[in-house]
């Protein structure tokens, strides 16, 4: 094992310097504001979850779980994503007090990587969670205010893409021969590696019909400009039905132009059964935020009720941001020696009285006093007259 640097941090691990802690906080700021006024109340769980029942229920493989083990010997999980605690809580608590319920949340989730590929460890999570509601009116409302955050953010150039996990199975399942094949072609998806998906197809030896039925799709399904368009593919069901009356519940709120549908939109979130949604947005090359109907994971926890929502990967969305956070403040630094403390604690309290932000600062413990002027706008020297800093 090669020794730790003394500045070296955990792999995918990263610090966050103060201007990009102050976009965090806009951010924050800005979704919560916006959540509340929609009927969302905000939660918070533990960063460490039991490994037997969030671990094992999330949908992160098991590689990329930071494990410990208390001093009881049991081994915990940092929690690598919000819903699955959330499911938990629901399910235990707040199910019981109010059916449907609305949540939302922002923090941290950890997950490990193997090799440094640029890829963050821990990074915030904002999202939304709608337990307890089955209906296609609530994937519509997960939606609709997944598209009117973004537009809360001052973004106007972005795209939610739209599948159903049903269909997509459905599909596989009516051309393919094995689960085995079944399972080769929905991690590909996953990958969105489409190349490797018709090598796959052409190796399977299958019927040509269904090698070319299945090589249209491929081509056909990221595409498509109706509902309508995919019903070739697939024998009428309930899920075709669903995607059919979301459409036209996102036409009646004005947001259509936004949405795509992709029927070959996999994700490696197994616990996604139904509708599933991806967004993008112009200055990012890697999806926003992910969302959709989860309904089987509460099962897990013992409750089966419906569940649908989405998160927002938070570093993602400062790439796609300009001028979110607010402006640096004027900043005002107020210099004193030893004997003139108590003047200057007075005189640096009426400024902050006035709204003012400043600092307070013996001027003996500064080591490069331009450099460190430079950052203020105002610059107070107690017994003396006030001069203009840089």
């Amino acid at each position: 094992m090669s020794s730790i640097k003394m500045f070296e941090k955990p792999l995918g691990m990263r610090d966050t310097f103060p201007q990009i802690y102050e976009k965090v906080e806009a951010v924050r700021n800005t979704g919560r504001d916006f959540l509340c006024s929609r009927g969302y109340e905000f939660i918070m769980t533990p960063a460490v979850e039991y490994f037997d029942t969030v671990g094992k229920a999330s949908a992160i493989a098991d590689a990329h779980l930071f494990k410990l083990v208390d001093s009881q010997g049991n081994t915990l999980v940092l929690r690598p994503d919000m819903t699955t605690p959330i499911a938990r809580v629901a399910t235990s608590k707040l199910l019981k007090e109010m059916i449907p319920i609305r949540l939302a949340y922002f923090a941290s989730v950890f997950r490990a990587q193997e090799t440094e590929g640029g890829r963050p460890a821990e990074f915030d999570q904002m999202g939304i969670e709608l337990i307890g509601d089955n209906s296609v009116f609530a994937d519509a409302e997960v939606i609709v205010t997944a598209m009117e955050l973004l537009q809360q953010y001052g973004l106007s150039q972005f795209k939610v893409t739209i599948g159903h996990a049903g269909i997509l199975n459905c599909i596989l399942q009516d051309y393919t021969e094995s689960v085995e094949q079944q399972d080769i072609l929905r991690t590909l998806l996953v990958q969105r590696n489409y190349v490797g998906f018709e090598e796959a197809v052409e190796s399977f030896d299958l019927p040509k019909a269904k090698t070319d039925a299945l090589l249209q799709f491929i081509e056909e399904a990221m595409n498509l400009k109706e509902i309508k368009d995919i019903e070739k593919y697939v024998r009428k069901n309930d899920a075709l039905e669903y995607m059919q009356q979301l459409a036209k519940l996102l036409e009646i709120a004005n947001l259509a132009d936004y949405v795509a549908f992709d029927f070959t939109l996999s994700s490696h979130m197994s616990y996604y059964t139904g509708m599933l949604f991806e967004v993008f947005a112009l200055g990012s090359g890697f999806p926003l935020g992910n969302g959709g109907r989860y309904d089987g994971l509460l099962e897990v926890f013992g409750s089966k009720v419906g569940a649908t929502g989405f998160s927002i990967r938070v570093d993602r969305l400062l790439e796609t941001l300009n001028g979110l956070a607010k402006e640096r403040e004027e900043a005002v630094v107020v210099l004193f020696e030893e004997e003139q403390f108590e003047e200057a604690l007075a005189k640096v309290q009426v400024l902050r009285a006035a709204g003012k932000q400043a600092t307070l600062q013996l001027r003996s413990s500064l080591v490069d006093e331009k450099a460190f002027l430079a950052y203020f706008s105002e610059v107070v020297v107690v017994g003396q007259e006030e001069v203009g800093g840089e």
